[in-house]
């Protein structure tokens, strides 16, 4: 099997009540799933690529569950890792009116944060360009982040670009835990694309022009600062632009925009486009991502972006 990308982090099921309020007063609720990494997987996979998910689940029902949702979104799970000893996570989204869902998280101890340096197969990472990881995967345990630096030690051999999205969860971490375990990872990253707060914790920097610079200088060959409505901001050693975001007429839920630009952003790269491009697809797909309610449902397929290349509005 050729694969475009290869990725590595957990993903959990994702239990969202049907009603608005505090949890404690719902009663019903639905089932999807929702992890960084497969969302950005899944996204890719929707705009035509080939991509291999790595991870650990529970040998339980919602294990089985994630398993095969991934899987039927045309990713390649042949490397995930059945776990007789240790649960499947699970989260819930608190649902309110005019705010950013909560979200509680029940993942100490699950199979996923047990992923071991040895879970990896190095002729599986080699088949990809790119790989993909996240600042999520090592917070979630000391296996996991020898986990993640073996996965960039095998991807340097190997001539693969290293892609690294510090979305920092401090639910997880400290800032201070944070900043120095994740700029350590970025300096041996090539590709780095932090929010603009994330930049701010992982630099002490401000503007998106001194973050960049600042990763630049850490090891990195491009940066982009991710700037949500406003879009983003990248740069190079030898060049740098903002670039425009696309407008939204309703935020549905903000959950997972960051994935999806990675995804956007990703499949310009792999198509052979400039910086510019990449990025500008990128905000593309995070803004259809912010129009569906869920981390994955929202995602674009090629055929929803090929029509509207030139357009510069997202609608539903």
């Amino acid at each position: 099997m050729k694969l475009d990308v290869v990725t590595l982090g957990e993903t959990m099921v994702l239990l969202v009540p049907t009603s608005v309020g505090p949890l404690r007063y719902a009663g019903q609720f639905e089932k999807t799933i929702g992890g960084a990494e497969s969302n950005m997987a899944i996204g890719l996979a929707r705009l035509g690529h080939q991509v291999g998910w790595i991870s650990r689940l529970g040998n339980d029902e919602f294990g089985l569950y994630v398993r095969n949702f991934i899987r039927g979104e045309g990713v390649d799970t042949s490397r995930v890792i059945f776990d007789d000893l240790h649960p499947t996570a699970v989260f819930f989204k608190e649902r309110q009116l005019g705010q950013e869902p909560r979200i509680y998280y029940y993942r100490k101890g699950s199979a996923a944060s047990c992923m071991t340096p040895e879970d990896l197969d190095e002729s599986y990472i080699t088949q990809a360009q790119f790989l993909y990881i996240t600042g999520i995967t090592p917070a979630l345990s000391a296996s996991c982040e020898a986990t993640v630096d073996r996965a960039i030690e095998l991807a340097r051999r190997n001539g693969l670009t290293v892609v690294f999205d510090p979305n920092i969860r401090l639910k997880l971490w400290s800032k201070e835990e944070a900043r120095r375990v994740l700029i350590d990872v970025a300096s041996r990253c090539d590709i780095v694309m932090p929010g603009f707060e994330e930049g701010e914790i992982l630099t002490g920097e401000q503007t998106p022009e001194k973050i960049a610079a600042c990763l630049l200088a850490n090891g990195a060959r491009v940066v982009v600062v991710k700037l949500g409505e406003r879009g983003a901001y990248f740069a190079t050693p030898e060049q740098s632009e903002y670039v425009e975001g696309f407008p939204v007429k309703q935020i549905v839920d903000p959950i997972g925009a960051g994935d999806a630009f990675a995804a956007g952003f990703l499949s310009g790269l792999l198509r052979g486009w400039t910086y510019r491009e990449a990025v500008r697809l990128g905000n593309r797909t995070g803004a259809y991502a912010l129009t569906v309610a869920g981390d994955v449902e929202g995602l674009p397929f090629w055929s929803q972006i090929e029509p509207q290349k030139s357009g510069n509005q997202v609608t539903r």
